[in-house]
């Protein structure tokens, strides 16, 4: 029998009301087997509403309340808080430049393969000197003849033999002869096509033995180390980037990678069609897995905080707006306690705290839901929080 004193004359009309609710009237055998037990229920039923009715609720009152509620709880830590800026861009060659003859001819060697790495001035296309050679000896006797001719004018026109007209054609002559002689030698020297830099050769669209045209592209040499990716930054961003700043990249040829490198250019000026600046930026490419052309979505670090303390974003019990929210802090009572806090930037999973809460405090991250200002909590065994340390 519950331990609580119920007046008699109260059981007994709880006990009537039952009796006919249940149709006892119409069967005395009934009422009378069920009705030391139905008493006994009364009393302990009416003791149960009027106090709360049980030995364990009354003890557990006595003791100060309810039982603590197991929560999982971890602690805001400082880490470095990186904010960056996300971009797409283009990749270009640190050098690219095409191959092309500056004058006609007939291809005689080439001494490289495609996809070759070449030094800077290594020979890379000869083409057939014989016309240039031949085009040089003629126009080198006649400067020979016209660097005679102009000596003895001269010697003829001091001791005024030849008249200043004749002495003028010897001179004009002389010069003709010395500027087209400067031209045959770099036409020979133009049958010969060297690497302006070092770098790879690229595919080849001609063959040894075919006559070429001036200017057109033979193939192409191309710089990939470091390799140089361009991007167009909106105007309202201009004040973020600056000269030196880290960047992270990847492509999709290689989605688990993340290439790193440092912005060296801002262009003077923002281009008004489309209120953005150009910016390019260095990455070093030593195993040419990079290629100019490929489409890159970036990450600019504008900012990097060493120190700012961060929690688990689940840690936020209620957002109050963008910039702010309430965390149950458990205090060294192990009484849990809301706090309001600002909140800086979003994390993967996690959230910086700008204010509010100082590092090494306990929130709670799961059982919010159980508890409310003033309770007592129990915190789970530490292998239960492990997935919210590194979160």
């Amino acid at each position: 029998m519950p331990d609580c004193k119920l007046n008699r004359e109260t059981a007994e009309r709880i006990v009537k009301l039952f009796l006919a609710g249940a149709g006892a009237k119409r069967r005395p055998e009934l009422r009378e087997n069920m009705r030391g037990t139905l008493l006994t229920a009364a009393v302990g039923v009416a003791c149960c509403l009027l106090f709360g009715g049980c030995k364990k609720t009354a003890g557990a009152a006595r003791a100060g309340g309810f039982p603590p509620v197991q929560v999982i709880a971890v602690e805001a830590r400082r880490q470095p808080v990186t904010e960056s800026l996300s971009l797409i861009g283009s990749l270009a060659a640190n050098e690219m430049v095409e191959i092309k003859a500056e004058t006609d001819g007939t291809v005689q060697e080439i001494p490289f393969n495609e996809g070759q790495r070449v030094e800077k001035g290594q020979l890379l296309i000869q083409l057939d000197e014989t016309k240039f050679a031949t085009a040089l000896a003629e126009a080198e006797g006649n400067f020979k003849l016209s660097q005679a001719n102009f000596e003895r004018a001269k010697q003829l026109f001091a001791d005024k033999l030849i008249s200043q007209q004749e002495y003028d054609q010897a001179a004009a002559n002389f010069d003709v002869n010395r500027a087209l002689l400067d031209r045959r030698k770099r036409e020979l020297k133009d049958a010969r096509i060297y690497a302006s830099f070092s770098g790879i050769m690229g595919a080849r669209n001609f063959s040894p033995g075919q006559v070429i045209a001036k200017n057109a592209v033979l193939s192409w040499l191309v710089d990939l180390d470091p390799i140089k990716v361009e991007l167009n930054v909106p105007e309202r961003f201009l004040s973020q980037v600056q000269v030196g700043q880290t960047l992270d990249l990847k492509v999709a040829a290689y989605p688990t990678n993340r290439f790193q490198g440092k912005v060296y250019f801002i262009a003077p000026s923002v281009d008004p069609s489309t209120r953005t600046t150009l910016v390019k930026a260095e990455i070093p490419n030593p195993d040419h897995r990079l290629k100019p052309g490929m489409f890159a979505n970036l990450d600019l670090t504008v900012n990097i905080r060493e120190n700012s303390i961060v929690v688990p974003e689940v840690a936020l019990s209620q957002l109050l707006d963008g910039e702010r929210a309430v965390v149950f802090v458990v205090d060294t009572n192990s009484t849990v306690q809301p706090r309001p806090v600002r909140l800086g930037l979003r994390l993967a999973g996690q959230v910086e705290v700008v204010s509010g809460l100082e590092a090494g405090e306990t929130v709670v991250v799961e059982g919010v839901q159980k508890i409310g200002a003033g309770a007592k909590v129990k915190l789970a065994p530490a292998e239960a929080a492990r997935p919210y340390a590194g979160s």
